[in-house]
């Protein structure tokens, strides 16, 4: 009842969205809806992993192949649960994809990179099984709302120059809503000190390694950013931001701003969600993938 009411307000509020860098040959629903079956609670981590997760696997009907989405949910990296992400990972997977929808470590008992290790797992989990779930190994993306979209983001903008990359673990698409794309916006905030496990002061070089923005180079994956104009809790010039970085380097990019709404409101719109879906379509089905190097196909990171 919460979420309805929720909902209603939101469209109240909103006016208008506005969308820049939409190309021109994106279209909408190229498959779909599909009847899914879902596969809940299953250990996507290997016995050794320092915390045991589970997944929930959505998987459409049809002979695919199909490309994959990993779900990670928000909670500033310290709660909540992948539950949150249930509808939009059956909306996706209704659309043709398999969806790979997380739980991860959370902070402050687990620090950073303890949380982006755990997404990168989950994509190596879904490359190695990708002959059994017939997912195409490389046509795989994030998709996150707040800290579940800083991961997401991150994951897709950790390259072979940067600490914390994993071979395979590479992703051909992104789309994040409500994101914090850099840590040191948030110096003094709880939620980021309790991420990292360290004062900006510190380790300013850990901070920046935490980063989604700090890390964009040409070689990433396309990403659709989607935020609310009123959010006053991620503010909305971290998705400006972003979507800067990301035309600076070449890198296709999408920003959706859903105008009056704040940062629970934009969550339960339906709109950022059919066009974030439209997205992975485009990349993830029309255009040709970048290759992932898939020698981590035994499914687990090396540490």
């Amino acid at each position: 009842m919460f979420r309805y009411a929720l909902l209603a307000s939101a469209l109240l509020l909103t006016g208008c969205a506005s969308h820049e860098g939409r190309p021109s040959n994106a279209r909408g629903a190229s498959v779909g809806p599909v009847p899914v079956t879902v596969t809940r609670d299953f250990v996507f981590t290997p016995r050794d992993w320092p915390q045991e997760l589970r997944a929930d696997l959505y998987k459409p009907g049809g002979n695919g192949p199909f490309p994959g989405v990993i779900m990670i949910h928000g909670g500033g990296w310290e709660g909540r649960s992948r539950e949150d992400m249930n509808e939009i990972a059956q909306r996706v997977a209704e659309r043709g994809y398999v969806v790979l929808n997380m739980s991860y470590r959370f902070a402050p008992h687990w620090r950073f990179p303890a949380q982006l290790q755990d997404v990168q797992q989950a994509v190596l989990w879904l490359r190695a099984h990708a002959s059994d779930l017939n997912v195409l190994k490389n046509r795989i993306g994030t998709w996150g709302y707040s800290a579940g979209a800083h991961l997401a983001a991150l994951a897709g903008v950790t390259s072979p120059n940067d600490r914390w990359f994993v071979e395979g673990s590479r992703v051909q698409a992104v789309v994040a809503g409500g994101t914090p794309v850099d840590l040191r916006y948030y110096k003094n905030g709880p939620l980021t000190k309790g991420l990292t496990g360290v004062a900006y002061e510190e380790n300013p070089g850990l901070w920046r390694e935490a980063s989604p923005l700090a890390l964009v180079s040409s070689d990433d994956p396309p990403m659709f950013l989607y935020h609310g104009t009123f959010d006053f809790t991620v503010g909305d010039n971290n998705a400006h931001a972003m979507y800067q970085a990301l035309n600076a380097n070449g890198v296709p990019a999408e920003l959706y701003l859903m105008r009056g709404l704040e940062h629970l409101s934009t969550f339960v719109v339906d709109r950022p969600v059919d066009n974030g879906i439209d997205f992975l379509d485009l990349y993830l089905r029309q255009a040709k993938p970048k290759l992932v190097d898939e020698s981590a196909g035994d499914s687990r990171i090396r540490r």
